[in-house]
């Protein structure tokens, strides 16, 4: 099957921006598959997501640059991808095991236009687990007096095996700013509430003693301020005064595994458009 191209762009918006984007793909024997936009009515920003089969001559890669130069010259931020493109993928893991096993069975089930390359933690928990599914597990661990040094092999490591993405699957610890900077590379992170609420430990225990009636869960990219980056995903479920810890725990969870996925999921299929602090999601 021939690859299909995918472009997402966003610029100050302008009369005409769709007919032109349209008009170069058919102009150079693309077809159009699915196209979805958004304007920024108070800022001036279109954003848009098209996809469509180029074609047959010249190759995929050289329209693709073609497109991009094209989208520049309207003043538009571009980033063109083919749908055979297969992203490497690390997950970076603890000991809580739940949105591991759901991204490992997921991705072996083929919901990810991904391919996962290396578990990465600082426990050794979940060896046995990570080699069950056939994954290559690395054991680095980092504690506060030896963080610097971590976050080098972790650094390392990733380019050693040309990993493109990293997904924080409750990875109980701070990326800093300076692991950020240097990766300098999609970061997707699970945060057990609706940011910025009840933020820190025990979250479920403080829910529960504030007596909430919706818990929720929330999928940012990762930035230097701690769990402030642009959020690709939420949900909540309905809790009532019946509910105990454990009830708030497995619910959580639940909300942990479906909300990541989903938010995986669209990153790899080229379905999200950062902008400044905000997310464009075309779903």
């Amino acid at each position: 099957m021939s690859p299909t191209l995918i472009a997402l762009l966003y610029g100050p918006d302008q009369p005409g921006l769709v007919a032109r984007v349209s008009g170069w793909i058919f102009e150079h024997g693309g077809n159009i598959l699915h196209a979805d936009q958004h304007h920024d009515t108070e800022a001036g920003i279109f954003f848009q997501r098209v996809e469509w089969a180029p074609a047959a001559a010249p190759a995929p890669a050289a329209v693709a640059a073609e497109f991009r130069a094209f989208a520049r010259s309207l003043g538009m931020n571009v980033q063109v991808t083919a749908s055979t493109d297969r992203p490497r993928v690390a997950l970076f893991v603890s000991k809580a095991d739940h949105c591991f096993h759901d991204l490992v069975l997921r991705w072996k089930a083929g919901e990810f236009a991904g391919e996962l390359v290396a578990v990465i933690s600082n426990h050794a928990d979940l060896a046995g687990a990570a080699r069950g599914y056939g994954l290559p597990f690395h054991h680095l661990p980092i504690t506060a007096e030896t963080k610097g040094a971590g976050e080098a092999r972790q650094l390392a490591l990733l380019r050693e095996i040309g990993a493109e993405l990293v997904v924080l699957a409750r990875y109980m610890q701070v990326l800093s700013a300076d692991f950020l900077e240097a990766w300098a590379r999609p970061v997707i992170n699970i945060h057990h509430s609706f940011l910025p609420a009840f933020a820190g430990g025990r979250p479920y225990h403080q829910a529960h003693a504030r007596g909430v009636k919706l818990i929720g869960a929330t999928a940012h990219y990762a930035t230097r301020d701690l769990d402030e980056g642009p959020i690709i995903n939420q949900d909540v479920a309905r809790v009532t005064h019946r509910h105990g810890v454990d009830d708030l725990v497995r619910k959580g969870r639940d909300l942990e595994k479906t909300v990541l996925a989903q938010a995986v999921r669209w990153h790899l299929e080229s379905r999200v458009l950062i902008y400044g602090h905000k997310t464009v999601v075309f779903d």
